[in-house]
């Protein structure tokens, strides 16, 4: 079976993981110009770069569907810019997954895949995906949901070692950004990780970087610019989060489901 995934950042890129684990072919699509924090874990690199490899798979850029159809023969994860997944009616997937994580939903529709699953809030299954898994860290995280929607966002990060919002680095201004850390380093409350317009962003707690956006990446004053994980753990920069993995196998349960694998036969 094949699974065409809208977006590639570090949640898509954790459902690719199961999903290509437990057999599917995967596909991916996101922007000519993505805009992920976590880039060590996330597929959409191979945009920026070409390939990519995040744990054992390897991700690579397909131009179109004929040449992600010979990536993923190669057992490779292909990843096509191609934002409004056009590329579906080629491809002609036995499951679709909205992973861009909008917080709305940005054109997916029950009819785009026999199966249709959507990530986080701004669906309502039965309505415009036949299910929604749960994005919010807490009691429901992963969970398959076959009628209604995902909780609201609530616009504040997950607690993780204790830290929230302060966890996110945001830009102060716009403009282009400029990295001045790698992600894995090593940081404390007070360093300045990169740069907007000349004016800082500095780090709010102590850590390790597990996440910056690239160099020249246009951004918004406010904007997610990087995150600091105060953990301290610098292997968790290169393998996909327990969020990842958790929200990945709601999808990967809701997909055998759909298909009707779960059940000894194809539908």
């Amino acid at each position: 079976m094949r699974a065409l995934i809208r977006g590639a950042g570090d949640i898509a890129t954790g459902i690719a993981l199961r999903l290509y684990r437990a057999g599917f072919a995967v596909f991916m699509t996101d922007l000519e110009k993505p805009t992920a924090i976590r880039r060590t874990v996330c597929f959409s690199e191979a945009i920026r770069l070409g390939s990519c490899q995040v744990e054992d798979v390897t991700g690579r850029l397909a131009r179109d569907a004929a040449e992600a159809e010979a990536c993923a023969a190669r057992g490779e994860i292909p990843v096509l810019i191609d934002p409004e997944a056009a590329c579906k009616t080629s491809l002609r997937p036995d499951v679709l997954v909205d992973a861009i994580l909008a917080k709305r939903n940005l054109g997916t529709t029950l009819h785009d895949a026999p199966a249709v699953i959507a990530v986080g809030p701004g669906f309502t299954a039965g309505v415009d995906c036949h299910a929604v898994v749960e994005t919010m860290r807490g009691h429901y995280l992963g969970r398959v949901i076959w009628s209604g929607s995902a909780l609201p966002n609530t616009a504040i990060p997950g607690l993780i070692g204790g830290f929230a919002g302060e966890r996110v680095l945001r830009a102060p201004a716009d403009g282009e950004f400029h990295p001045l850390l790698e992600i894995g380093a090593q940081v404390h409350a007070g360093d300045v990780a990169g740069t907007v317009a000349g004016k800082p962003v500095v780090c709010q707690i102590s850590g390790v970087l597990r996440g910056i956006l690239p160099a020249g990446t246009a951004v918004f004053a406010g904007m997610k610019s990087g995150d600091v994980d105060p953990r301290c753990e610098e292997a968790h920069c290169y393998c996909a989060s327990d969020k990842a993995l958790a929200v990945g196998g709601g999808v990967l349960e809701a997909a055998l489901h759909l298909t009707g694998v779960l059940r000894g036969h194809i539908v």
